[in-house]
């Protein structure tokens, strides 16, 4: 359950991140978006430490499926577009796929 949090909480940063790169580049925002960016993109990459696993790449494999998600939640709320029917299909496969990768016994 930490890991889903972590998780929920990586794919926040990294988004907001990425997007205020975005807003910067493509919707002609002022630079000085890429320093809250750019903060938020290193909390990302501390939270992804934060995750009980024992190798980087696993984590980083489930931490997809999470991010697929929060990516369509973000394309939702924040863009004013809903996800059509393929989005959720595709999301609800990562999400079992990242479900797999955590809870598999080892």
């Amino acid at each position: 359950m930490k890991s889903l949090l972590v998780f929920s909480l990586a794919a926040l940063a990294e988004i907001a991140g990425c997007f205020a790169f975005w807003a910067w580049w493509r919707l002609d925002k002022s630079i000085l978006w890429l320093l809250p960016g750019m903060a938020s993109l290193a909390l990302f990459g501390w939270l992804l430490t934060q995750v009980d696993s024992a190798f980087a790449g696993r984590a980083y494999a489930a931490y997809g499926g999470v991010y697929i998600a929060a990516s369509l939640l973000w394309l939702w709320f924040a863009e004013g577009m809903q996800p059509d029917r393929f989005d959720v299909a595709g999301a609800t496969l990562a999400l079992a796929g990242a479900g797999i990768i955590l809870a598999a016994p080892r």
